[in-house]
């Protein structure tokens, strides 16, 4: 919305000062700031107020896994769940306000994410509901997450319509592409589907998913400024995408929401992500990698992600969805932090909570 601001400077040209001060508005950083500013302000704000009410409608909570570490069965017990609505909705609102709304990626991320964190919703909604860890049917789940993923990928080959939209690009090697054709599009979903069940597997334990969202997220920030601006992209011979530079804001909001909930998820957390957050936000940082053309480049920045959602199917594997596809073993926990929290280990988040003074 204050992007329009701009149209209102044009309006008054003989407005010098007046002038002066909205054209900040037009600098893509100046917006993203004011976005960081605005989700957590909104979260910071907004967040007692949504966790009491979570907590007077979910009652009990989420069940906490009884094969997990036995100190989550007191520790976690009771705490609220679907923290990512917080999440989701400071970076609606951080977005709405600072990005430019004619921006056609700004939505098509912006779909995505609001999809994957309706169906982790849900899922959280029949694990509070039913008093069981199991929630949503795992083939039903990931086919909901492909059709959104599809539709996402093909809405981005239709906006670049040219040859390198349907090109896998190569990280530091400009002229180097492999053109997939239309395959492009469900490599595409791969990698959203991919991102979104990697980011909802790391999240274990409390906390543990937001803050390697966040370092990818500022990243990605920074490749999708570089990416949106020819100059910038012809000096670092990166691939150009015209447009994709406004997702720098979207990833300004997350930035600002993700840190307004890591002050309420802090040891001793007041509420859990769950499925809503970390599905949206995996969700999210896939499509933004498939717009800015640099699918391989999330593998490396998400590096703990992807190796914790290996480490995942190796050792056991989430029920839902990766049961209902054959990937059903002994436990469903996480390799190294459940056994640390069965020694008693204190997870390594509580220095972050001592610096937020909590």
């Amino acid at each position: 919305m204050f992007y329009w601001l701009i149209e209102l400077s044009n309006t008054f040209p003989s407005f010098g000062v007046f002038r002066t001060l909205l054209n900040v508005f037009r600098y893509i950083t100046f917006r993203t700031g004011g976005a960081i500013v605005t989700g957590a302000l909104f979260v910071f704000l907004f967040g007692p107020w949504i966790i009491d009410h979570l907590r007077i409608r979910q009652g009990k909570g989420q069940p906490i896994r009884t094969d997990g570490p036995q100190s989550h069965l007191l520790t976690k017990k009771g705490t609220p769940t679907m923290g990512g609505l917080m999440i989701l909705s400071g970076l609606v609102v951080g977005t709405v306000l600072w990005a430019n709304p004619l921006n056609p990626y700004v939505w098509i991320v912006l779909a995505v994410t609001l999809g994957f964190g309706f169906v982790g919703f849900y899922d959280d909604y029949l694990k509070v509901t039913k008093q069981t860890t199991t929630g949503f049917g795992g083939k039903i789940r990931l086919s909901v997450e492909a059709i959104i993923a599809l539709a996402a990928c093909y809405a981005l080959v239709r906006l670049g319509r040219d040859p390198s939209s349907t090109a896998l690009a190569v990280p530091f090697l400009k002229d180097v592409v492999i053109h997939l054709g239309w395959f492009f599009v469900i490599f595409g979903a791969f990698v959203i589907v991919g991102a979104g069940n990697a980011v909802n597997l790391t999240d274990g334990l409390d906390g543990l998913a937001i803050v390697p969202v966040m370092i990818a997220t500022a990243s990605f920030a920074i490749i999708a400024y570089l990416a949106g601006n020819a100059v910038f992209a012809d000096y670092l011979q990166i691939n150009y995408v015209a447009g994709t530079g406004e997702l720098m804001v979207l990833c300004g909001a997350l930035l600002g929401a993700g840190l307004g909930f890591l002050w309420f998820n802090a040891p001793p957390a007041s509420i859990f992500m769950g499925d809503t957050g970390s599905l949206a936000l995996g969700g999210m940082l896939g499509s933004i990698a498939v717009a800015v053309k640099h699918e391989i480049v999330l593998a490396v920045i998400g590096g703990l992600l992807q190796a914790h959602g290996q480490a995942r199917l190796q050792d056991g594997a989430d029920p839902s969805p990766f049961r209902a596809i054959g990937l059903d073993r002994a436990a469903d926990r996480d390799p190294l932090l459940d056994h640390l929290g069965d020694a008693g280990a204190r997870r390594p988040l509580h220095a972050q909570a001592t610096v937020m003074g909590r």
